[in-house]
């Protein structure tokens, strides 16, 4: 099992090497990187039929340059983040949100499919290092009760950015092109890269970096896949994360075809939902320094449970219905609110020693199962809300699987010593 380190300090505990940065400032500029990414994802979604077009291809070859991007995603976590322990945080985040400058461009300009499914591959690798490492420097900034409160800032912003995207994509394609969502998102990363240079210190002090090079760092991550704790919260909110992309892929057919609600009605139920995991944010950040946090993360997967199979049940029973499904979906999205700074901090937590294979691991994971799970909705019918629904359940079920069966969080893993909170 892998022992969580002392954890003290509270949030103004800050390692020597780290300059002092005002945590609101950091925090914002961590958060901001965090968005990125999910942004990056679905922007351009709403000029797919355009993209076609333009670049003279099929709809399934505009489809490939999302998968493209999640691939990046997912490889770039993998390698980043374990890299950054042994060469520290700063040199990688600056590098790569300066990468993600130059394919953001690459893409608004790329003259075929080929060249812009290469450019958004690397574009998601570069936009993995704001994810991975945002992760890993607030494990090296802050300990105690007061991390969970930032990891759920961190997670407010992965639940909302995805759900965001396609109205803000939609937004700039009313006035442009396709290509327009690309160049915001350059100057997005613009921006970024000169936050990251003023604000973002390094935080991997020399001393604690992991000695004997990349092949010793890997090999902690490799140790990291082998602990049946660590795992299994990853695997929970990897599972939570698959319910996710299912209800943000399938939900457009699922309230616009089957309930025939309007573009403009559809947007505000996505909000609204949205609008649930802020509220799970804010609630579990409140709550984290008083209860435990696997208290607060077992509470998250039951309510994500019992939110997708009552959408199931009313489905199979009811019929389908507009009100059931938006209430179904607003009390799972409110779960899986709490199930995201849950999981983060415990996992974090559990593995101190090496933060940024951890925080790979974690974010690697919760976009692969969510790439998987997103096409899964299409391909087993159209003709109601049932696919996203059992979907949705069955990731759920799997989630509280590994929870009972690997994290067992009644052993108070991760816990933060001293105060209310400590096991």
């Amino acid at each position: 099992m892998v022992s969580p380190s002392p954890s003290r300090t509270t949030a103004s505990a800050v390692p020597a090497a780290a300059p002092a940065v005002r945590p609101v400032l950091l925090v914002t500029v961590l958060a901001a990187l965090t968005a990125v990414a999910p942004l990056a994802t679905d922007m351009y979604v709403p000029g797919f039929p355009a993209m076609g077009e333009a670049l003279g291809t099929s709809s399934s070859a505009v489809q490939l340059t999302m998968t493209a991007f999640l691939a990046g995603l997912v490889a770039g976590q993998l390698l980043i983040g374990p890299v950054s322990d042994s060469v520290g945080r700063r040199r990688l985040l600056v590098a790569g949100t300066a990468g993600f400058v130059v394919f953001s461009v690459l893409c608004a300009v790329a003259p075929d499919v080929t060249l812009l499914t290469v450019a958004r591959f690397l574009q998601g690798v570069a936009a993995a290092a704001g994810m991975v490492l945002a992760r890993a420097v607030l494990t090296d900034r802050f300990q105690g009760a007061d991390l969970p409160r930032y990891f759920a800032v961190l997670s407010q912003i992965m639940g909302v950015a995805p759900v965001a995207a396609p109205v803000l994509g939609g937004a700039v394609l009313s006035v442009s092109t396709w290509r327009a969502v690309f160049a915001v998102l350059t100057v997005m990363g613009v921006l970024l890269l000169l936050a990251v240079v003023r604000t973002v210190p390094e935080t991997l002090p020399r001393e604690r970096r992991h000695g004997g090079g990349l092949s010793s760092t890997f090999r902690a991550m490799g140790a990291l896949l082998g602990e049946r704790t660590f795992m299994g919260y990853v695997l929970v909110l990897a599972c939570v994360s698959a319910a996710l992309f299912s209800y943000i892929s399938g939900s457009s057919f699922v309230f616009e075809e089957i309930h025939g609600v309007s573009s403009t009605l559809y947007s505000l139920i996505f909000a609204t939902n949205a609008i649930g995991i802020l509220l799970a944010g804010f609630v579990f950040s409140r709550l984290a320094g008083r209860l435990r946090l696997n208290t607060l993360l077992s509470a998250g997967v039951g309510v994500v449970v019992l939110g997708a199979l009552a959408q199931l049940l009313l489905v199979v029973t009811a019929g389908e219905t507009l009100a059931g499904t938006w209430a179904t979906l607003f009390v799972t999205c409110f779960g899986m609110g709490m199930v995201f700074p849950g999981t983060m901090s415990v996992g974090q937590a559990l593995a101190r020693h090496a933060p940024g294979a951890a925080s790979a691991l974690l974010g690697g994971f919760q976009f692969l199962f969510g790439a998987v799970a997103s096409p899964l909705v299409g391909l087993f019918g159209e003709d109601s809300s049932r696919p996203m629904a059992t979907i949705m359940l069955i990731s759920a079920a799997a989630a509280a699987l590994a929870l009972v069966g690997l994290a067992r969080p009644w052993q108070g893993h991760g816990e933060p010593e001293g105060g209310r909170a400590a096991h």
